[in-house]
């Protein structure tokens, strides 16, 4: 019998230039994920458009990244495929304020 690994779930997003999600974990551990693979699947093409990308959002549950009812991206993706963000990592950067 198979178990299911419990992937942490996400408790903030931020949308970076780039294609780039800043992606922040219950556990404390943040994560970059870049996006810009996804945009070859007809799925995630309409993040290509600015507005939308910058729409992102976590999953009112932890369980993934929403952008619409149609366009989300699980947790365990961004858990796996996501790099540890480093503190020096420009992408970790908090935004300007005006």
């Amino acid at each position: 019998m198979m178990s299911t690994v419990p992937y942490p779930k996400i408790k903030q997003v931020e949308p970076k230039p780039g294609k780039i999600l800043l992606v922040e974990f219950v556990n404390g551990v943040s994560k970059i994920y870049d996006c810009k693979p996804l945009l070859k699947s007809e799925v995630f093409r309409p993040l290509e458009n600015e507005v939308l990308f910058r729409r992102a959002h976590a999953d009112s549950h932890g369980y993934g990244v929403i952008w619409t009812d149609e366009i989300d991206l699980a947790e365990s993706e961004v858990w796996i495929n996501g790099k540890v963000a480093e503190p020096s990592d420009p992408a970790n950067e908090p935004k300007e304020r005006c």
